[in-house]
């Protein structure tokens, strides 16, 4: 039950996050739009850069917290 309460408040509070976190990508978007191909091309790199250590980071997480729940169980 627990475990189940927590999945919940923590979905909850993502999608509540989702509308501050959207705010950046028309930014960006209207950022690529003005600039050159290479350039934009550029600003796509830097973002998937910038976006690799966090993913980089849960993943890393989710998969510790994957193999500990496997041999537990």
């Amino acid at each position: 039950m627990k475990t189940v309460f927590s999945g919940i408040l923590i979905l909850t509070l993502v999608l509540l996050a989702a509308p501050g976190f959207a705010q950046g990508c028309s930014v960006c978007t209207k950022t690529a739009s003005d600039l050159g191909e290479g350039s934009a091309r550029g600003l796509n790199g830097g973002i998937i850069y910038l976006a690799s250590v966090p993913l980089i980071a849960l993943a890393s997480i989710g998969l510790i917290w994957w193999r500990r729940n496997r041999s537990v169980g």
